[in-house]
């Protein structure tokens, strides 16, 4: 039998809905694990509860005057706070793509990100747009909301 304790750094974030969700942060096996349907498999042992895969990811500080000298390597892309966040992202809508993404920054300077999910997979994914926000939230602390839009040219 399959539970929370078989994942070593899983979590339960509990969310909008009624279920709570269960993420993990795992070393190194995306790709595999995106291959195989696991997500599904799991969620049908967890019964109904979302089931979402992400990899574990470093952010470095920014460099500063004093810490130059210290090391002397670049920090490189994929350490920065936007591309873990980006990186973040992608693993968190997985069956579906990203198609664009907007930030929408209020007038008390709050900033809502809003993601364009792919419209294709919306039968896939639309029960766990919910989901998607809270553990976005709890992983980054931003706001984010997912929709499906209609792209007309």
């Amino acid at each position: 039998t399959w539970t929370l304790k078989n994942f070593p750094a899983g979590k339960e974030v509990s969310s909008y809905s009624s279920s709570l969700d269960v993420y993990d942060k795992i070393l190194g096996m995306k790709k595999s694990f995106q291959k195989i349907q696991v997500v599904r498999e799991l969620e049908k042992k967890f019964s109904g509860k979302h089931v979402v895969f992400i990899a574990q990811r470093r952010i470095l500080p920014e460099p500063t005057r004093k810490s130059r000298t210290k090391n002397q390597q670049k920090r490189p892309r994929s350490r920065t706070l936007t591309a873990v966040h980006d990186a973040i992202l992608e693993d968190l809508v997985f069956p579906s793509e990203i198609m664009g993404k907007r930030i929408r920054v209020k007038l008390d300077s709050s900033r809502l990100i809003k993601v364009h999910l792919d419209k294709a997979q919306q039968n896939n994914v639309e029960h766990k747009v919910e989901t998607f926000s809270g553990v976005y939230k709890k992983l980054t602390g931003k706001d984010g909301n997912f929709e499906f839009p209609e792209f007309q040219l």
